[in-house]
């Protein structure tokens, strides 16, 4: 775990606020690309992505792609599209790292 690419990927307002809403993946409705036996399950679009935040599709990229790296999310590819989730066990080892060491 690179904590100090996780700190550097929540340091922004509109990152933060992406990984909030997709802990609550419904808020985005249906994603119709994503097979029905896909095996990504709570899985958004980064159109949806990118609808929901009103910026630009390259910079909500970017965007993704740094939490991405930072290890907060998780992608997926079918198709043309591009899926991304929270990776939750990430994410409970750095609410752990956070509680015991800081």
């Amino acid at each position: 775990m690179d904590t100090t690419m996780i700190f550097k990927a929540l340091s922004n307002e509109a990152r933060r606020q992406i990984l909030e809403w997709l802990k609550h993946p419904e808020h985005f409705g249906p994603q119709i690309y994503l097979p029905k036996d896909a095996d990504f399950k709570g899985g958004i679009c980064v159109g949806s992505i990118q609808a929901k935040t009103g910026l630009t599709q390259s910079v909500v990229s970017s965007y993704l792609s740094m939490m991405q790296k930072a290890g907060l999310l998780e992608s997926r590819r079918y198709g043309q599209w591009t899926y991304y989730r929270r990776n939750e066990q990430l994410l409970r080892e750095f609410t752990e790292y956070m509680r015991n060491e800081l």
